[in-house]
């Protein structure tokens, strides 16, 4: 899933003039003040989102990054703490959601990845800050690249839904530009996505100066709502961010920004070893169809139910109405933070993408699936597939997309056994 028309020139990707200009200038000490307030040590700030009295609210007890300030089942969104950094001279805005020191993360209500520090020093899939403080977000970070948000997503719908018959990523991550960050001087690895630039105003409907996922962000509270994404992981239904990719049409369809050197991360098929970065993400391309999921699942869902062409903002109504109801792809990963054995959790998602069989689908079968490995069982039977029709494997297609929060009961552990490995140690496995 490679672009050989990516537009890309020198690090950059050409935009109208029009999309080209960002406000510029510092907040100022004023603001920085009244970050340093609203957080303080604990990371506490007010929610941005104001939301309706009858929206669903999950329970924070929920949440696994527990800084989360709210979460809005109704209108899909999280409300989340937010940083600001600069980037030759301009302000830049930023969220932490993963470090890979347990300290740190337990201390500031991040999700614990310790195979993020698996991404050695100088890789190009993490930019090295310059801040005052040690700890990332605890002062004013430099950055040493930033995305361009200035291009157009586009998304026009194939016959089937998936593959899409036109795509564009609406935001490009180049040259000096990751997601995963270390302080300079530091061997802690962050993942801390650029979510916005400039002074404002701050476009959150067309997303001219905002990630496309960005709803509403104020700037006094330092608040951030972030629409997430529906999935499962070990039979139960979670929920994650989703910030950046590898390829772009995966950049395109996830909402994401696309950033090539994800997928030199170490190192494909290490799902079963700490050593590697990276863990599995199941996608189907040809599963079912219709406003709920289950039963609906898949790529061509998510295209055709869950107004995935559109743009998202607050007041496109159909689309938070659509998602709420199971219209994402319902995708499935393979590795959660509150598995038995966390330390195996990494945000970093190898995606693997399954195709139903037409034996499969002749008798019904391509409902969603919610459990790594019991996709993995049908995949022995040959009734899952890669879209070519050969074995099921990794497409070397990298999605940063972090935990966020489960409905009913936390993910423990596998509900099936994995044909790959024994059945004495696949329980708590990735």
């Amino acid at each position: 899933m490679t672009d050989a028309n990516d537009p890309t020139v020198n690090g950059s990707m050409p935009v109208p003039h029009s999309r080209r200009s960002f406000l510029k200038g510092a907040l100022g000490a004023g603001a920085a003040a009244t970050a340093l307030a609203a957080f303080g040590d604990g990371l506490v700030a007010p929610m941005a989102g104001v939301s309706a009295q009858s929206d669903e609210m999950l329970p924070a007890s929920k949440f696994t990054i527990k800084n989360t300030l709210a979460l809005n089942l109704t209108r899909h969104f999280a409300t989340v703490p937010l940083f600001q950094g600069m980037f030759n001279g301009q302000p830049v805005w930023y969220v932490i959601t993963e470090a890979s020191d347990q300290g740190i993360a337990s201390d500031r209500g991040l999700n614990f990845s310790p195979r993020l520090a698996n991404i050695p020093a100088g890789h190009p899939a993490v930019q090295e800050v310059v801040t005052g403080n040690p700890s990332l977000g605890r002062d004013m970070a430099t950055f040493a690249g930033v995305p361009n948000f200035g291009p157009t997503r586009v998304i026009t719908a194939g016959p089937m839904g998936f593959p899409p018959a036109n795509f564009s990523p609406g935001s490009y991550g180049m040259g000096m530009y990751a997601d995963f960050v270390r302080v300079r001087g530091n061997n802690v690895v962050y993942n801390a996505p650029i979510i916005a630039v400039g002074s404002g105003p701050f476009d959150v409907t067309t997303h001219t100066n905002t990630h496309d996922r960005v709803l509403s962000i104020d700037t006094a509270k330092m608040t951030v709502d972030l629409l997430f994404v529906r999935a499962f992981a070990h039979g139960r239904e979670i929920m994650y961010h989703s910030f950046s990719a590898s390829e772009p049409m995966t950049a395109a369809i996830e909402r994401g920004t696309y950033v090539p050197a994800l997928s030199l991360i170490p190192t494909m098929n290490t799902r079963t070893v700490p050593e590697g970065a990276r863990s599995s993400i199941f996608a189907f391309v040809n599963g079912k169809l219709g406003l709920t999921s289950p039963p609906a699942q898949g790529l061509n869902h998510v295209i055709l139910d869950g107004h995935n062409p559109e743009d998202a903002s607050m007041g496109n109504v159909a689309l938070l109405k659509a998602l709420s109801m199971g219209g994402d792809a319902r995708n499935v990963l393979d590795s959660f933070p509150t598995l038995n054995d966390p330390r195996l959790y990494t945000p970093v998602w190898d995606l693997q993408l399954a195709k139903w069989s037409k034996d499969a689908m002749a008798q019904g079968m391509n409902i969603a699936q919610t459990d790594a490995n019991q996709i993995r069982q049908l995949a022995s039977q040959g009734l899952v597939t890669a879209p070519d029709e050969l074995p099921i494997t990794e497409q070397n297609i990298i999605i940063n997309c972090p935990a966020l929060a489960f409905t009913t009961d936390a993910p423990s552990e596998p509900q099936a056994l994995d044909p790959g490995r024994s059945a004495t140690v696949f329980r708590g496995a990735p």
